[in-house]
C-alpha cells in the first residue's frame, strides 16, 4: 500500500472490520470518486474464511455529512427490502472512531461500465419499486431528512400528495434565497403557484373518488445515479438516493430534462408497468410541475449557475399563463 492508503487503512481498519460481517483484516483502500461533498472508497476486505470482497464506502464530514449518509442509509435500505437488485446492499454507517468528525457509508462494490442501463429491464425495477405501497399510515414523506447532493429535503410527513409536495418546494425555495440571495422575479410568482398551478395540477389526483397511493421513490434518479453493472445485457442498478414516499410520477420529472439520458423510451418502458395517473390529460403539465422540482434541487445545489434557474422561471411562467383559474377551473 501507498503511504497515504496505508494511514487511511490504519484510521479506518477498526471500524470497517467492526461493521461488515465475517472481516478480519482490510487488504486495500483507495479513493474511488469524490463530489464537492463526499469522498467514496474501494475497499478490499479480507474475511475469515480467506477471500477478499470488494466494497463501497462513503465518507462525508461534519453535521451535514452525518445527516446526509443517515437518509442514503434507510433510503438505501427502504428500496433494497422492495427490490434488491435496483440497488446495492447497504451494510453500515457510521462515525469514525479516529476522527469524530468523519462519517461513513458502507454497500456492496460494483464495477460500473458507461452508460444508462437498458430502459425494459431498468424501468420494470423502477415500476416494482414504485408498486409497493406500504408507507406508514398511508402518508406522505420520510422518517429521516435525505438528501439531494448538499441539499437537505424536508420529508415532513402529510396525509396528502399536494401538501407534501407544495411543504418541499417551499423548502427548496427558501435553502435557494439563502444561498443565492432575493430573486424578486420569482418570488413574484410564487404566491399565484403556489395557490392556482399545484392545486389544479394536483388536487385533481385526490379528488373525485381519485387517490395517490404513496409509493417509494428513489427521488434522484437520473443518469449520474445510475448504471450499467452487466455489460451484456446492460442491467443496470440506482444509487445515491433522495427518497421519500411520493406520487410514483414525480420521479419521471427528473427524466424530462434533456440533460438526463432518459429518453422517451424510458417513459413508454416504466408506462407498460404503470399506468399515468387520473386525469391524464393532465399528465405533461404534472410531469413538467415535477421536472420544475429538480430544476430547483439543481439550481439550489449550484446556485452559482443560471441553467436550472432559468428553466424554473420559464416553467413556472408558462403553468401559470395556462392556469389563472386555478383549481377551480376543473371542478
Amino acid at each position: 500500500m501507498a503511504s497515504s492508503t496505508l494511514q487511511l487503512a490504519r484510521l479506518w481498519g477498526a471500524n470497517t472490520v467492526a461493521v461488515i460481517p465475517n472481516v478480519c483484516d482490510i487488504s486495500e483502500i483507495g479513493l474511488h470518486t469524490q463530489s464537492p461533498w463526499a469522498k467514496a472508497y474501494r475497499i478490499v476486505a479480507k474475511h475469515l474464511d480467506g477471500t477478499d470482497v470488494a466494497y463501497f464506502m462513503k465518507v462525508s464530514e461534519g453535521q451535514h455529512g452525518h445527516k446526509a449518509l443517515k437518509g442514503e442509509f434507510e433510503a438505501t435500505r427502504q428500496m433494497f427490502t422492495i427490490a434488491s437488485d435496483f440497488c446495492p446492499n447497504p451494510i453500515a454507517r457510521g462515525t469514525l472512531k479516529a476522527a469524530p468528525g468523519s462519517h461513513f457509508y458502507i454497500c456492496k462494490f460494483y464495477e460500473l461500465s458507461d452508460g444508462v442501463p437498458e430502459p425494459n429491464s431498468f424501468c420494470e425495477k423502477v415500476a416494482r419499486l414504485h408498486s409497493v405501497h406500504t408507507s406508514p399510515e398511508g402518508k406522505f414523506g420520510f422518517h429521516v431528512t435525505t438528501y439531494n447532493g448538499n441539499l437537505p429535503q424536508d420529508n415532513t410527513w402529510f396525509d396528502s400528495w399536494e401538501r407534501c409536495f407544495t411543504n418541499g418546494l417551499k423548502h427548496v425555495f427558501k435553502v435557494y434565497r439563502e444561498r443565492a440571495g432575493p430573486q424578486p422575479e420569482l418570488e413574484a410568482m410564487l404566491p399565484d403557484f403556489y395557490s392556482k398551478v399545484i392545486p389544479r395540477l394536483l388536487r385533481p389526483l385526490e379528488s373525485g373518488g381519485r387517490k395517490v397511493q404513496p409509493s417509494f421513490v428513489h427521488g434522484d434518479l437520473w443518469c449520474g445515479n445510475a448504471a450499467i453493472i452487466d455489460e451484456d445485457t446492460e442491467d443496470g442498478i440506482a444509487f445515491d438516493p433522495a427518497s421519500f414516499w411520493a406520487h410514483n410520477e414525480y420521479e419521471l420529472g427528473n427524466w424530462r430534462s434533456e440533460r438526463n439520458m432518459f429518453s422517451q423510451r424510458y417513459f413508454e418502458a416504466y408506462h407498460t408497468h404503470i399506468p399515468k395517473s387520473a386525469p391524464e390529460e393532465d399528465y405533461d403539465d404534472r410531469n413538467a410541475l415535477y421536472s420544475l422540482r429538480f430544476n430547483a434541487n439543481g439550481a439550489t445545489i449550484f446556485p452559482d449557475r443560471t441553467e436550472c434557474f432559468q428553466m424554473v422561471l420559464e416553467d413556472m411562467r408558462r403553468l401559470i399563463d395556462k392556469y389563472p383559474g386555478g383549481f377551480e377551473d376543473c371542478e
